[in-house]
């Protein structure tokens, strides 16, 4: 009788055992699962970057300004402009190669940034200069507003489609992004360079 004791007590222990071993086992499992999630390296963020031209009259003009550049998670750059003291109707916008706005009537920033060295046109439309933006309508009150998002330029990295350290124009005519080598645009207006934000 004391044997058969015995032999319970100890097929109850090792069940026992091995049902706490099996619990001991499926925990260090979720405890390992938990690691491999905590593990993986978070996505990287995209630096953004931003430049800043700070626009003044050129040709006689009274014209003021900025244009403001932020790289997107796209990869495009975000152009946002505004003017005052310009005339009402359309005008040609263009980065020019050079950030130098010291000539009177602008000429110092050279002609349309064209790199690529293809012709002038319309932007979305047809071939195009890396510079060629687009026509801002200015209202009667003299003010300008254009918002446009831009591939294929970049800020501050130093290669050649970075826009820093040229010069953002504005034409006293509309462009009409045919003519060859700048769209009939008319005399320069304003200029800015293109500097790196802070």
């Amino acid at each position: 009788m004391k044997r058969l004791n015995y032999l319970v007590i100890l097929g109850l222990s090792t069940f026992a055992y091995a049902c706490g071993s099996g619990n001991n086992s499926s925990e260090e499992a979720t405890s390992v699962d938990q690691e491999m999630v905590t593990d993986e390296p978070a996505a990287p963020e995209m630096e953004t970057k931003s430049a800043v031209a700070v626009l003044s009259g050129a040709s006689g003009s009274n014209v003021t300004g900025t244009a403001t550049f932020t790289t997107l998670e796209s990869g495009k750059v975000r152009l946002v402009m505004d003017v005052a003291n310009l005339s009402a109707g359309e005008h040609a916008l263009h980065l020019h190669e050079n950030g130098d706005c010291s000539a009177a009537d602008a000429t110092s920033a050279g002609g349309h940034w064209n790199p690529t060295d293809d012709p002038h046109g319309e932007r979305g439309e047809s071939e195009h200069h890396s510079g060629d933006i687009d026509n801002m309508v200015v209202g009667e009150d003299g003010v300008g507003t254009l918002e446009m998002e831009v591939e294929g330029w970049t800020i501050g990295d130093g290669s050649r489609s970075d826009i820093v350290n040229k010069a953002v124009i504005i034409h006293a005519d509309a462009d009409d992004f045919t003519s060859q080598p700048s769209g009939a645009a008319g005399a320069r207006v304003a200029c800015g360079v293109i500097q790196a934000g802070s």
